[in-house]
């Protein structure tokens, strides 16, 4: 009677070893897939900065170039070549 609840127990341990072999390694390969999905969404997220960054100076440029065509200077130099004139006299305050 005591051999048949020895086979038991370590039948018992033979399947708890087992199982918790089966629960390790599948632990280790769901962490393994989550750190290189990590690493891929760092990637992508630093090559968007970069990206972002790299249209941030492209807006800076196109701003300034922006206020140096809309100077007063530059439309009065427009405004000559197609003939039209600034004239001052005909500019009314209102107070």
């Amino acid at each position: 009677m005591k051999k048949n609840k020895t086979w038991k127990l370590i039948n018992r341990e033979k399947k708890f070893i087992t199982l918790g072999a089966v629960l390790l390694l599948f632990l280790w390969g769901v962490s393994f897939f989550m750190k290189n999905s990590l690493a891929s969404i760092n990637i992508e997220v630093e090559r968007l900065s970069r990206d972002i960054k790299e249209q941030k100076e492209v807006n800076q440029s196109l701003t300034m170039k922006i206020n140096e065509l809309a100077s007063l200077e530059n439309v009065n130099v427009v405004a000559n070549q197609v003939g039209l004139a600034y004239n001052n006299d005909n500019i009314r305050l209102i107070k």
